[in-house]
């Protein structure tokens, strides 16, 4: 896969959260296509991962989604294969470490800057989608730096 198509992938995850869905859906549903899965399988399946996990300001969104994606890239298919599942692991860690370092956190609620976030279990709306939304909340540069970071962890497998 060329550089530019790497970055078309990046710039389409952040055009899907501009466009309205989470920040989990954004990232799988710019790469799902390399492993089979059409756009909306992608972005049902990425669904419930929005507000860090069910608005419960947990594990961000685009993070679940670096994880989902390294699964489908090299996730084990037999339960007894431990070596699979520990390479998994090993990649997942790898590139969780990298968007912590980058972000400063892996934690919805602490990249937001949310404190008592412990109450938004309790609210399950999803927030609107307006011009002051988009200036108060960094989730298309979270988004933009999980696509990135999984982009290049294609880019260096080649």
């Amino acid at each position: 896969m060329t550089d530019f198509e790497l970055e078309r992938r990046v710039q389409r995850a952040v055009d899907n959260f501009m466009a309205g869905y989470g920040c989990c859906q954004s990232v799988v549903a710019a790469f799902a296509d390399l492993y089979g899965l059409d756009d909306t399988l992608a972005k049902k399946v990425a669904a419930g991962f929005g507000g860090g996990v069910g608005r419960m300001r947990m594990m961000c969104g685009a993070v679940s989604g670096i994880v989902m994606l390294t699964g489908l890239d090299c996730g084990q298919t037999e339960g007894s294969d431990r070596e699979g599942k520990s390479a998994c692991y090993k990649v997942v860690q790898e590139l969780l470490g990298r968007s912590k370092e980058e972000n400063g956190s892996l934690i919805c609620a602490e990249i937001l800057g949310l404190e008592g976030h412990e109450k938004a279990a309790c609210n399950y709306q999803a927030s609107a989608r307006t011009a002051e939304y988009y200036k108060t909340r960094p989730c298309a540069a979270k988004v933009e730096s999980a696509a990135r970071i999984f982009a290049d962890y294609l880019r260096n497998k080649q």
